[in-house]
């Protein structure tokens, strides 16, 4: 599983002119799964996602999480982080899971996060065309792959 965060002011995702998720500060969160994911990715990257220490502290300093902040999370489902680029100019997004074994995983985290973090997410709607806007505050961007944890 693969998740690319963004500290974020502020967020939204719209379906269909409709604006099915926002925030304010926070962390915008786009996950890609694959098929050899399991729960055990699941858990490990909730628990680095919300104590990840990346919102500034007193001092100007990255030393605080999102749980010191009482920030929000906005999670996106994005197949094309799984993006194969090696051969060719036309990715290849063969290692992304289908919408039968990647939705109960994406359910999964989501529920994973909102016991992590203590309260309700925002999400987007899986598989929809979305439209993202952001506001990156930063900037600051983290790519984490659960298949690389040591």
């Amino acid at each position: 599983m693969r998740v690319l965060i963004q500290r974020v002011t502020h967020a939204s995702v719209v379906v269909e002119d409709n604006i099915v998720g926002a925030i304010k500060n926070g962390l915008l969160i786009f996950v890609g799964i694959e098929d050899t994911d399991t729960t055990d990715d699941i858990i490990w990257l909730s628990n680095k996602i919300v104590n990840i220490r990346i919102f500034n502290d007193e001092n100007g300093v990255m030393n605080k999480s999102i749980l010191d902040n009482n920030g929000d999370i906005l999670l996106i489902s994005q197949f094309t982080l799984h993006a194969a680029t090696k051969k060719g100019n036309r990715p290849s997004y063969i290692k992304a899971s289908k919408p039968n074994i990647a939705i109960p995983l994406y359910n999964q985290i989501i529920q994973q996060l909102e016991n992590d973090l203590n309260k309700k997410i925002q999400t987007g709607i899986f598989g929809a065309d979305m439209k993202v806007s952001l506001l990156n505050d930063g900037p600051v961007t983290i790519f984490i792959d659960s298949k690389h944890k040591e």
